[in-house]
This record gives structure tokens, sequence and C-alpha cells, in this order.
């Protein structure tokens, strides 16, 4: 056991130390300056309730990008230095977020010990290495990300703090082995416990899903698979689910090592970054003589988002997460005896408010952020949500879960061919939308992002489009001038949200334009890039006449897209003729 002592080491402020939607992000550059990721750290424990800080347990951890050793170390002495009792820290510093989320709620230590929050070290989808992102938040005992009275707290700690405490002489834990590690210092005793989050989640996972139907699914010689973690934390537990439990061909993964850079890619699983899935799945631009698997699906760096694809088919995720909410009575164990309610994020598109009227079930409209979610799910209103940024979940943790998600599409897709698997022809992804589509109208949905845009443009943007909504005439007469095939504009506001738990109201949460035939056109800023503004314009057309509903989505979408653009006067604003990104 060894011995250590606490510094209190003076420094001064940084500016724009503010927790955006999932905590803070900033280049690696800017977090290996001294003293600045201490700062954040330090006035993070200072607006905690001291019962979670002093003689608390706190799980260090994240999706294993470039920094995140060096971090879990300085976090380490940190909290020593604050008298926390317990670190539990994942093998390699991986833990997926939905696993960090998982461990806080469930995993009781050796000495019965519970953890009261996390330090979870990602950035989520955005690119990693030397000069790419970094990240951290803070996520509570629930499991879910820290309320923004918690976030308020530690923005305005960062901006007069004086000084932190470390444990400088506290040697660096071996966090490549599993097991305990054991100091002294002058408060008492201080663990470091070392351990592979896999086995605590896929117990959850188990207690979920019936692994025997899916496994029976996977192992048919009719089925195929793949599944792509982009060099991602979800590679750290693909493996051990997918092979080992579910028996899944090892072939059928896909840059399933976890790298510090993520490969050189960009770890957003959609259509422009999962290139190599795309491809395999049939949606590439080079066409290829090999059969594509019926099932593909991809996740972030981080494991909480996740995309699914059928056989040369993009499932979107707003029709993701209602395709399942339709189905998970029948096909989810965990479901059984009903849903509690369902919610979506306002960006994402009404197809799941239409499977809720039909099902007569509880739903709520959520402004952009998974704690909105568990707001919700604490209180036994929510079952499953969704948001069309490639996040699903549901109640059995407070953060979006990717693997959860894989897991639900093929339970689905299981319980559809539970009585076909030696048949000729199994029920397909591709035939699983479009029959919800045939029963519950299709939603024509595109989402437009424009990264790293000038900051004062992008707000100049939104201010022109708040300020239109005091004349919709004047809007509907630009509309028809744009394009005369538009149904008009009959409601637009700033999306406003009261928490239907704690009374709280979140306000400025992006600019809706809503159309008498149901379209809807969504302006928001992205509060999750590390450098300059992302616009995103969220484009949807809805379609009851079954007739059609299997349009090519970018056809049916063309009218409303050229309205949006020419609306939000995109390109005189911003100098950008084409979006970064189109999902």
């Amino acid at each position: 056991m060894g011995l250590f002592t606490v510094t209190k080491k003076a420094t001064t402020p940084f500016e724009g130390q503010k927790p955006g939607t999932s905590g803070l992000r900033k280049k690696v550059t800017v977090f290996q300056q001294p003293h600045y990721l201490q700062n954040f750290v330090q006035s993070t424990f200072n607006a905690l309730p001291a019962d979670q800080v002093k003689g608390a347990t706190i799980v260090v951890s994240g999706d294993g990008r470039y920094f995140s050793k060096d971090a879990v170390q300085i976090i380490t002495k940190m909290a020593a230095a604050n008298e926390v009792r317990r670190v539990w820290v994942g093998l390699n510093s991986l833990m997926s977020t939905p696993a960090v989320s998982a461990v806080i709620r469930e995993r009781i230590g050796a000495d019965g010990s519970k953890a009261t929050g996390a330090f979870i070290l990602t950035a989520s989808h955005n690119p990693g290495g030397p000069t790419e992102d970094f990240g951290i938040k803070y996520n509570m005992g629930n499991g879910g990300p820290a309320p923004e009275s918690v976030t308020d707290k530690i923005f305005s700690n960062t901006t007069t703090i004086s000084e932190y405490l470390i444990s400088e002489d506290l040697p660096d834990v071996d966090i490549s082995v599993v097991g305990v590690t054991s100091f002294s210092g002058p408060e008492g005793p201080f663990d470091v416990d070392v351990f592979d989050s896999s086995v605590d989640y896929i117990k959850l996972m188990k207690t979920i899903f019936d692994f025997e139907a899916i496994k029976k699914l996977l192992t048919s010689p009719k089925f195929t698979f793949c599944y792509d973690a982009l060099h991602g934390v979800a590679g750290a537990y693909a493996k051990h689910i997918f092979v080992e439990e579910l028996g899944a061909d090892e072939g059928s993964l896909l840059n399933c090592v976890p790298k510090e850079d993520f490969g050189g890619g960009h770890p957003d699983p959609n259509l422009t970054y999962a290139k190599e899935l795309v491809e395999r799945m049939g949606l590439g631009k080079s066409s290829s003589n090999v059969e594509p698997p019926e099932f593909g699906a991809a996740a972030d760096g981080d494991a909480d988002r996740n995309m699914i694809l059928g056989k040369r088919f993009f499932v979107t995720p707003s029709d993701s997460v209602a395709i399942i909410a339709a189905n998970a009575v029948q096909s989810i164990p965990y479901f059984a005896s009903g849903l509690k309610g369902v919610a979506r994020s306002m960006p994402t598109s009404a197809a799941l408010d239409v499977v809720a009227k039909n099902l007569n079930l509880k739903f709520f409209e959520v402004p952009t952020g998974w704690k909105f979610f568990g707001n919700l799910m604490d209180a036994g209103m929510c079952s499953i949500c969704g948001e069309e940024s490639f996040g699903t979940g549901s109640d059995h943790i407070r953060e979006k879960d990717g693997i959860w998600a894989v897991l639900a599409w093929l339970s689905i897709i299981a319980f559809k061919n539970k009585d076909n698997l030696g048949g000729d022809k199994l029920v397909t992804v591709e035939d699983i939308v479009r029959q919800h589509w045939a029963t519950y109208g299709r939603h024509y949905y595109t989402r437009y992002d424009y990264e790293n845009v000038d900051a004062g443009a992008a707000k100049e943007l939104m201010a022109n489009l708040v300020s239109m909504q005091s004349s919709l005439s004047d809007v509907n007469k630009l509309i028809k001038e744009i394009r005369s095939d538009v149904s008009e504009v009959v409601a637009a506001d700033e999306f406003e949200y009261k928490d239907p738990v704690d009374g709280s109201v979140s306000k400025h949460q992006g600019i809706r334009y809503l159309f008498g035939d149901g379209s809807r056109l969504v302006f928001r800023l992205s509060g999750t890039g590390s450098v300059g503004a992302t616009i995103r314009v969220y484009i949807e057309q809805y379609e009851k006449d079954s007739s059609k509903t299997g349009r090519d989505s970018q056809d049916a979408l063309a009218p409303l897209v050229d309205v949006a653009l020419k609306l939000s006067k995109m390109q005189e604003y911003t100098g950008r003729s084409a979006p970064t990104v189109i999902t």
C-alpha cells in the first residue's frame, strides 16, 4: 500500500470551459495546456454535493481516444486528493458511454460499494488523435448526464477557480491489468479498481433480450450480419457479445480494434463516414458482385450511437426508434408488460408520434440532449426514446445505447422470422420498414449539416429566421416564389420545453416552420462541435398514401430542401454552396 500526500496547486481560470449538451469538447492541444483539464475537474468536484466526493466511488473511463490514458491518471490523482474513496477504471481506460451508465446503476464492488457518478472521457462521434478532439463530461448517480443546474455550477466555478487539489506523488496505476491497487493518504485508504466493463454490460443485456432467439437468427445459414465499430470503444464489446455469446462469425466484425485516432477515420455512424460498411451493405457507389449481408450496423466512438442498414437499404434513425417502439412488446422480453411511454427529440421526425397515437402511448417531444429523456425515465414515464442523430435507447440505463439498438433490431428480425428460419426467404430489414410505412405512413426525412461555419454568421442566420416568424403571410409569399408546389406554413416558433417532471424550462431549442400538410423545417445550432458553429437543417415530409411511400427520399424532399436553403439564405450567410454532410 503506497502512501500519498495532497498538494494545493495555484491556477487561474481559462475562458470557454462551458459544458455543452455532452460536456466540454475541445482540441487535444487545448486540454494539454497546463492546468486546463485540472481546472475543469476541480470545478466539477466543487460543484457536486460533498457526499458525492468525499468517501465516494467514481468511475473514470471513456472511448480510448488520444489523451485518455493521461487524463485517467490526472483525474485519479485529483480524486485521491479530493478524498474520493475509490475510482473504478475500465480496462485500458475503455468503457462505452452506455456501459458507464450501466456500471453506475448496476455494479456493486467486492466491498459492497456503488458509484455515485463518473467522468466520461469522450468527444463521441468527433475525430480523435493528437490534433483532433477530446472531451469530458460528468454523469450523476442515476447514470445520466449532469443536469443543467450542475453544469451551470461547474461553468461558474471555472470562471473563478484559483487552486486545485492533486496527489502528485500517487504513482500511475497500470490500467492494462485487471485488479485493485490500494493506497493510503492523509484521510485514509484510496483504491483504484481496474475491471472489464463488458462483463457487467453483457449481464444487463441478457436481462433485456432473448439471447437464444437472437443466436438462432445469427447462426442461421440464411442470415448474414456485419458490425462496424469504426475503431471506437464498441470494438471492446463486439467480439464478446456478437461472436462469443451470439455465435456470429468473427469475419462479420469490421474495425473492431479500438484505436486512439479511430484509425484516422471519423467515428460517426452515418452514410458519409462509415464508408466500408456502406460499401459492404451494397449502398456504395462502386458496384460489387458480392452479395451484401442481410443486416449491417455501425457504432460511433463511444458506442452510444448506431446506424442500422439492411441489404442495399438504409434505415433512418427517426424510423428506427418508431419501428423499435411499434415492435418492442412482442419482440423484446424486457418490454413484455407494455411501454410506459415514448419520447423523441424535437428535430427527430414525427414517425414515433404516429406510433404513439395508434398504440395509445404517452408521448413526449423534448429538446436535444439525453438528460431530458433521463428525467422522464426516472419518473417512470418513458420506456423507449430516440434522436435523429443516430441515438436510440431505453430506460435500462440513462444514456443512448448503440449496441442495445442493434440487439433490439436483431430481436425484431428474429421474432418476425421465428417460424421461418428454414423457409425460402427471410423477412428482411427492408420488409419490416416498408410494412411499417404501409401501416403508419412514411416520414420522408433528411438532415443537412454545415460544419465549422463562422459562429457570427450562424447566429445572424438564426436571428433572421426568428424575425421572419413575425409575419407568416410574408413567409408564405416568399415560399410560393421559391416553390409553388409546397404547402403553406401554418405555425412557426422557437421550440421551448417545460419539463413535466421538474418544471424546468429550456428555451431557444431550435427554430421550427410547420406546414399545413404535416411537413416541417427545423433549424438548429449544434452543441457537439469543438470549432466554429454547426448549423443543422432538418427537412421532413409526411406521406399517408401507401402507394406513395416508396419514392426516393431526396426526390420527395427536393421541393422542401429548395425552400429551406433559400428561405434561410444559407449561401449568403455562410458562403457554403453545399452541406458538409447529408444524412
